[in-house]
């Protein structure tokens, strides 16, 4: 696979009565993904996995009926699993995915470390990778994980990319190269980024 685009899911209908990972996507949401997938066709990819989650395959599926794609989704690609958690603040979510990355070992918020997320992440990517073995596969998933995955195979810090994403957003990698080749933490007339080192702006992630 010469290419990854790691894209995190839209806008979805912010419920505090249900589970985040059962969240559809909002009407702002739908605009938005129709948006990114415009973003998207530039680079021609040829194959869409995606989360089960219905915010990021929603996503997934506006994306795909712009780009004339199928959609595949893949156990595995799950956001980090932090249902006992349920509704938090702004603020303590900041603090618990930042404690997240920082105790990568231990399960401090939520339901999974960070080691184990990683691990149930990337395995799904490499299946998505072997099933798009040429070309460009996109990932449709989320903030967290997304972070965390990048992190790792570029060496980048985890928390200051994961305040950077915004919904939608999304990370194109070279994976033989181990590099980040280009951040989009916002889509339509928001701002681009480059470079996954600086944080100015924070953004609601999950």
């Amino acid at each position: 696979m010469e290419t990854l685009i790691l894209v995190k899911h839209s806008l979805p209908e912010l419920n505090p009565s249900a589970p985040a990972n059962k969240w559809p996507l909002s009407s702002e949401g739908r605009t938005r993904a129709l948006a990114l997938g415009a973003c998207l066709a530039a680079y021609r990819p040829g194959a869409i996995f995606t989360s089960p989650e219905p915010k990021a395959s929603e996503t997934a599926q506006v994306v795909g009926r712009r780009l004339g794609l199928g959609v595949t989704a893949l156990e595995g690609l799950h956001e980090h699993e932090r249902g006992s958690i349920g509704w938090v603040s702004r603020k303590a979510l900041q603090s618990g995915v930042a404690d997240f990355f920082r105790f990568p070992d231990r399960r401090v918020f939520g339901d999974e470390s960070a080691d184990e997320a990683h691990a149930r992440f990337s395995a799904a990517v490499e299946r998505a990778s072997l099933a798009r073995e040429a070309g460009t596969a996109m990932v449709v998933a989320h903030g967290t994980v997304i972070a965390l995955f990048v992190s790792r195979l570029a060496q980048v810090a985890p928390f200051p990319l994961w305040q950077r994403l915004g919904l939608p957003s999304f990370v194109v990698l070279a994976p033989e190269e181990r590099r980040v080749v280009r951040v989009v933490g916002r889509i339509g007339a928001e701002r681009t980024n480059r470079d996954p080192s600086p944080t100015r702006r924070r953004t609601r992630g999950d």
